[in-house]
């Protein structure tokens, strides 16, 4: 199968009921080993501002700066370890280039310069993550459990997150809750 990297998956009406309904999330590894992906449609119920503030990150501006963006629920994985997936800027040694638009990091730097001139154009900020093993991805979607589309970063950064699921299903072109979760063969 081809890399998903850079890809969303859009969770099926099938998927009712579990941690990942109506989410939407961002790949960004895929490869043999399996495949790593924040969720970009969650809120944790905590502002940037709240966590900068946890953090000692006290400068007033940056703090005033970051106070109406929320931080996501990136997955069921290591909840309490966080990540910044950002738009792509030189001089951010630690951040992994995704695409061309974007990028992700865990380092603290990135975390720092929000709400400072030095920061990203755009960034979300989520804890946790979420994963699959070697192939389980796959299975995943042959049992009809995700549908795939090309990630844009308007729809990652433009779009307000509680918005985004059905912003990506839409995009497919048909009424995703027309589909039947039955995986058939003709």
């Amino acid at each position: 199968m081809e890399s998903l990297q850079n890809h969303f998956l859009i969770a099926m009406p099938s998927l009712n009921d579990s941690f990942f309904e109506r989410s939407l999330i961002y790949i960004c590894e895929h490869d043999e080993k399996g495949a790593m992906g924040i969720m970009v449609n969650r809120p944790i119920g905590i502002d940037v501002e709240e966590l900068l503030a946890q953090l000692e990150f006290t400068d007033e501006q940056q703090l005033e700066a970051s106070a109406e963006q929320q931080v996501l629920v990136g997955g069921p994985v290591n909840p309490e370890r966080g990540f910044v997936l950002h738009t792509t800027q030189p001089n951010w040694a630690n951040s992994s280039k995704i695409s061309d638009d974007i990028m992700l990091t865990s380092s603290r730097d990135v975390l720092a310069a929000i709400g400072t001139n030095k920061a990203p154009k755009h960034c979300l900020v989520v804890l946790g993550y979420a994963g699959w093993s070697r192939n389980q991805l796959e299975q995943e979607l042959a049992e009809n459990s995700w549908l795939t589309i090309p990630a844009t970063a308007e729809l990652l950064f433009d779009t307000p997150y509680e918005e985004r699921w059905e912003a990506a299903t839409k995009s497919l072109g048909f009424d995703l809750w027309q589909m039947s979760t039955d995986v058939g063969h003709a």
